[in-house]
């Protein structure tokens, strides 16, 4: 056989077919969004000044990709420019949610700070709420040929430990056959996350997590989105406000000076 091209040489491309596709736009309620903005307001009104903040994004079980609800877990200490957590306090919060509630993503405030954008460690953090939301929001969204070089096709009751010895994968059917194709199923979820400021700005992305189900291949990308308000019926009412912000007043532990160590280092 002779080549005029090394572009003769191409890979077969591998068959994927589609199933299910996964938010390409940040969903949020009105209730929810008002929520997000009306938690910096009460920790101003509270603490008479701005502090970062922390708090999960909620959904419905039965439709994972609208946020519906904000969520704050238990601080350990909120600053101007950044928020501690213990991972017990995370736990703590996780447990605590009803039963038709799943969180999809994680949402802080940048307070009055000038960077309205993510940070590095904004983005670890991503990844980190990412594994943890994976599970609670995944689906089949591909399947995917599985590329397996030297498949041995083996008939039930009629092959030896000789024929096992034979390629790399072999597949044993009840009928002969020729040719076979494997097809795994790649399962897809995503994490929004959102950081907000106290003069309204917003900025959100969304990351992503495939596997294949046989391969184990996953691969992780991340992206900037749009986001879309969604109508909601609900508003926060009057006795949600006082609520609110008696959940802020205990939850949020404001730090106005720096601790020593931080001071050692300055």
């Amino acid at each position: 056989m002779s080549l005029k091209s090394l572009a003769q040489l191409k890979r077969k491309s591998v068959l994927e077919l589609p199933l299910h596709s996964l938010p390409e736009k940040v969903q949020i309620t009105a209730y929810a969004k008002n929520k997000a903005y009306r938690t910096c307001e009460l920790i101003k009104e509270i603490f008479k000044d701005s502090f970062e903040w922390y708090g999960f994004t909620l959904a419905s079980k039965d439709n994972p990709e609208v946020i519906t609800d904000v969520g704050l877990p238990r601080d350990q200490a909120n600053f101007q420019d950044h928020t501690e957590l213990k991972p017990e306090s995370i736990a703590a919060f996780l447990e605590s949610l009803p039963s038709h509630l799943i969180v999809n993503g994680w949402i802080h405030s940048h307070g009055e700070l000038q960077y309205e954008m993510f940070s590095e460690i904004d983005r670890e953090n991503h990844l980190t709420v990412l594994d943890y939301v994976s599970p609670l929001v995944r689906r089949p969204v591909a399947k995917k040929e599985l590329v397996i070089r030297d498949l041995v096709l083996l008939r039930k009751d009629h092959y030896s430990v000789e024929d096992l010895r034979q390629g790399s994968v072999c597949l044993v059917t009840d009928k002969p056959v020729e040719e076979a194709m494997v097809l795994e199923t790649i399962y897809g979820s995503f994490c929004y996350c959102i950081v907000i400021g106290d003069k309204g700005w917003h900025s959100q992305e969304i990351y992503y997590k495939k596997r294949g189900i046989l391969s184990g291949e996953v691969t992780i990308a991340g992206k900037e989105a749009e986001m879309t308000v969604v109508d909601s019926a609900l508003d926060l009412s009057p006795a949600e406000v006082r609520a609110l912000a008696g959940e802020i007043a205990e939850k949020i532990k404001p730090v106005t000076s720096p601790p020593p160590e931080l001071i050692e280092r300055m």
